[in-house]
């Protein structure tokens, strides 16, 4: 098939087209680079107000489509991960195993170790769901999406993975899956979402960062101890599925006085222990 770039091109003499750069990735701008960039043109002084329209939406459309989706864990990983590798084949095994276990597969619904956990789902008869990006270049949704939604707006879209989850998977991945990552864990400390598990797959990935986290963040008195404890680390799928299980028991039981179950003990034990640390530093119990 001939590039659409070659179309037009001038032909140089002895008949040899000469390729045209391609200005496409070059211009073409999305809209969240409109949105946020500070340089563009004063005309946004016109067009902000009135994109708030398109950004609510975004957010209707969102929460129309998925206010019935029922019990849900979103999983992050990386796009570049490669159809047979050992990533794909552990996504592939996640997105099983918790399609299995009643819950519905949300992700960015682009290739990777997202198609891998969406393949997972749809393959063992679940629910699979694709949240989409606009983005420079063209990503798409992949074949094994069942219901899918295109956002144009990053904090849309993320809203979405954490309003509808009750779980986060995040697989060896990149800047993004960083993102999603660390987004989850702020939410979760600073109370603005009610605590819920972060599973972390494949050890050898993430040991380096937790590494790190432990000697400068912790070492250095950004983080409590009780932090970490938010984050399981694993490389087996049913350990991991079995903490989800485990950690929405204890969200979903009833609220009426009861014996406290050794998993919701352990979990105000964590967040009274960080409270009295950072009583004990002078710092406000919760940092923002």
């Amino acid at each position: 098939m001939k590039d659409s770039g070659d179309q037009d091109a001038p032909i140089r003499p002895g008949g040899q087209a000469r390729r045209r750069p391609d200005r496409r990735s070059r211009h073409s701008r999305t809209t969240d680079q409109q949105l946020l960039d500070s340089r563009a043109p004063e005309d946004w002084l016109h067009t902000d107000p009135w994109r708030v329209l398109r950004i609510v939406s975004e957010f209707v459309e969102g929460f129309e489509s998925l206010a019935e989706l029922g019990p849900a864990v979103s999983v992050f990983g990386s796009a570049r991960s490669k159809p047979g590798s050992e990533e794909y084949l552990l996504a592939e095994k996640v997105g099983a195993a918790l399609a299995e276990a009643g819950y519905a597969v949300i992700t960015g619904g682009g290739p990777g170790a997202m198609e891998a956990a969406n393949k997972g789902a749809a393959e063992a008869g679940g629910i699979s769901v694709g949240l989409g990006i606009e983005l420079p270049f063209e990503q798409g949704i992949n074949e094994w999406v069942g219901q899918s939604i295109n956002f144009r707006y990053f904090f849309v879209r993320k809203t979405m993975f954490v309003k509808y989850a009750h779980a986060f998977c995040v697989l060896p991945g990149g800047f993004g899956t960083m993102d999603e990552l660390f987004e989850a864990m702020t939410l979760v400390q600073t109370g603005k979402v009610v605590r819920f598990p972060v599973v972390l797959l494949g050890s050898s990935y993430w040991q380096g960062l937790l590494d790190w986290l432990r000697g400068s963040m912790l070492d250095g008195g950004k983080i409590n101890p009780a932090d970490l404890e938010l984050l399981c680390v694993t490389d087996d799928v049913d350990v991991a599925v079995r903490h989800i299980l485990d950690a929405d028991a204890v969200l979903q039981s009833p609220r009426e006085p009861e014996p406290a179950s050794p998993a919701r003990e352990e979990v105000e034990a964590a967040a009274a222990e960080r409270d009295e640390v950072e009583r004990a530093a002078g710092r406000p119990p919760v940092e923002s």
